[in-house]
């Protein structure tokens, strides 16, 4: 039987949640909302409407996923958890660890599941990547690259951008925040980061009071090196990722999804296309598969509150680097 699943935020990621879950006949869905979204409500035809957390969580959902602005996870999370609902938590989890612990404490306490929506981990390509590193394609890795940068007013264009909770500081907004997606994934690629230092840009002439673009650079245990650049600015937009190995490399663009590894002792080049057809919601469908895979007991959740966590420590550790121009251990 599906289960009853609540969405916390109907912004645009929550629609995509809603779609998904009907798509996969998850049709018992309550949607808590502020009704503060600028897109139209056309789509929760059929679904539970609430305004008042109390009153959405009394229809004791099986699940709720927290997809409303950063600043505004943990407090849903924990009113949920609370109520013994298992979590889908949107990436970061938070914009500071304040409550964090309660949260894993209660999550252990209840026994809940909880997958965090860090969405690149369902990639096909990054998937392929992870494939060649763990057959040692590459031999040992010395440095990774990631190069993302989009254009933000262009993110949502129905909408003044600087509204957003991406442009927001009370919101949990700022580039490192929002596009935190590759101190994610490279973890789950490359090994835990162990040390950050940071450099904050504001210069992209986008008039918001959060960082427009930031360059980080990652210490990692296995002795690897990293650097993540980031930004809201760029057009059209870019996000890359390049491993260099002791015995070869690779390359990964999202633009075309196509992963390419060279192997030094052959010195040829092999190419792998995404999927024919892929989308990039199938990303977002897979894991909405896993989730309800997760709850039915099928198999354990494959980014973790702790990845989760981890993520969000990184990014902090790169906020405070940049304030206070040092290295930050973790």
């Amino acid at each position: 039987m599906p289960p009853r699943i609540m969405i916390a935020g109907f912004g645009s990621i929550g629609r995509r949640h809603l779609r998904n879950f009907r798509e996969l006949e998850v049709e018992e869905v309550i949607v808590y909302r502020t009704g503060k979204s600028t897109l139209p409500t056309d789509e929760l035809k059929g679904a539970q409407v609430e305004f008042d957390l109390d009153a959405a969580l009394a229809h004791k959902p099986d699940a709720v996923v927290i997809a409303n602005p950063t600043a505004y996870h943990l407090p849903v999370a924990l009113a949920a958890a609370k109520a013994g609902c298992h979590l889908l938590l949107e990436k970061p989890i938070s914009h500071s660890l304040e409550g964090v612990d309660e949260l894993r404490r209660i999550v252990v306490e209840k026994k809940l599941t909880v997958l965090v929506g860090f969405h690149y981990r369902f990639n096909p390509g990054l998937n392929r990547v992870r494939r060649i590193l763990g057959e040692g394609g590459i031999g040992e890795i010395v440095n990774v690259h990631v190069h993302w940068g989009e254009y933000m007013p262009g993110w949502h264009p129905w909408e003044d951008y600087r509204t957003s909770y991406a442009a927001r500081p009370e919101l949990g907004g700022g580039v490192l925040l929002t596009l935190c997606h590759p101190f994610d994934y490279l973890r789950w690629l490359v090994g835990e980061i162990t040390g950050v230092a940071s450099f904050k840009g504001f210069h992209g002439g986008l008039d918001i009071p959060v960082e427009d673009s930031a360059d980080t650079l990652l210490q990692f245990q296995n002795g690897a090196t990293g650097h993540v650049h980031l930004d809201y600015v760029q057009r059209p937009g870019t996000h890359t990722l390049k491993i260099v190995g002791r015995t070869g490399k690779l390359g990964w663009s999202n633009e075309d999804g196509t992963v390419r590894h060279y192997r030094a002792e052959t010195e040829t080049w092999e190419s792998y296309p995404p999927p024919l057809g892929f989308e990039r919601n199938e990303m977002y469908l897979d894991q909405t598969q896993h989730f309800l895979d997760c709850l039915e007991g099928k198999v354990k959740p494959g980014c973790t509150l702790d990845d989760g966590i981890r993520a969000l420590e990184i990014v902090l550790a790169a906020h405070q680097a940049s304030d206070q121009q040092k290295v930050v251990k973790l």
